[in-house]
C-alpha cells in the first residue's frame, strides 16, 4: 500500500506552556521534538501516557538495547515503516548494531550470518507482522534462551512498534531532517 508523502497531521510546532511542558520531555534533534511527538501532541494526555510507556519499553527492561532494536527495526521494515526504520537506524547504530546488519534486517535472514539468538528474534518480528503470532518452534527457541520476564517484554515491544509504525505511516510522520530513509548496501 502507498504511504502519505506528506503529514496528514500537521505537527505542533507553536505548543502551549501545557504542552510545552510535555514535550520538554521527548526526545529532540536539534533542539525541537522529534515530528512524531509533535503530531502527536495534538493529543496532550496520550502523549503523556505514550512518553512513559514507550519510553520504558525503548530504554528499560531486562532485553538488552541491541536485541531491542533488532526487534523494532525488523517490525519498522516489515511495517513498511521509513520514520520508524529510520529513527531507529540512529538509535540501533548506538546500541551496537552495524550498518550491514541494519541493512540485513530489509533482507531474508539467510542472506546475513546472524547469530541462531539474533536469527530468532527476526524470525518473531516476521511471525508477529505475519500472523501475529509466534510459530511453537520459534516459540520454543526464544524459551531456550530468555526467561519469562525477557519473553514478555520482547512481545510487548514488538507489538508497541507494530502500533507506533501504523501510526506513522497513517498519520503520514515524515523524516525529522537529518534521519536516514532506507538503507542501501554497505560496502565491506
Amino acid at each position: 500500500m502507498d504511504r502519505p508523502d506528506d503529514f496528514r497531521i500537521t505537527p505542533i510546532t507553536e505548543p502551549d506552556e501545557d504542552l510545552a511542558e510535555i514535550l520538554a520531555g521527548t526526545l529532540v534533534r536539534d533542539g525541537k521534538p522529534l515530528n512524531i511527538f509533535g503530531v502527536l501532541g495534538h493529543h496532550p494526555d496520550l502523549l503523556k501516557r505514550f512518553n512513559r510507556f514507550a519510553g520504558w519499553m525503548l530504554n528499560r527492561g531486562v532485553v538488552p538495547l541491541r536485541e531491542k532494536e533488532i526487534v523494532i527495526l525488523r517490525i519498522g521494515w516489515n511495517a513498511q515503516s521509513v520514520y520508524e526504520f529510520g529513527q531507529h537506524t540512529i538509535l540501533g547504530r548506538q546500541r551496537g548494531l552495524t550498518d550491514r546488519e541494519i541493512w540485513a534486517l530489509t533482507r531474508p535472514p539467510h542472506d546475513h550470518p546472524w547469530s541462531e539468538a539474533d536469527r530468532d528474534l527476526i524470525a518473531m518480528a516476521d511471525e508477529l507482522a505475519d500472523d501475529d503470532c509466534i510459530s511453537e518452534a520459534t516459540w520454543q527457541r526464544l524459551a531456550d534462551r530468555w526467561d519469562a520476564d525477557a519473553l514478555v517484554e520482547m512481545v510487548v515491544l514488538a507489538g508497541v512498534y507494530r502500533l507506533v509504525s501504523g501510526f506513522l505511516n497513517s498519520t503520514g510522520v515524515q523524516l525529522d531532517e537529518g534521519v536516514p530513509s532506507w538503507p542501501t548496501q554497505p560496502r565491506d
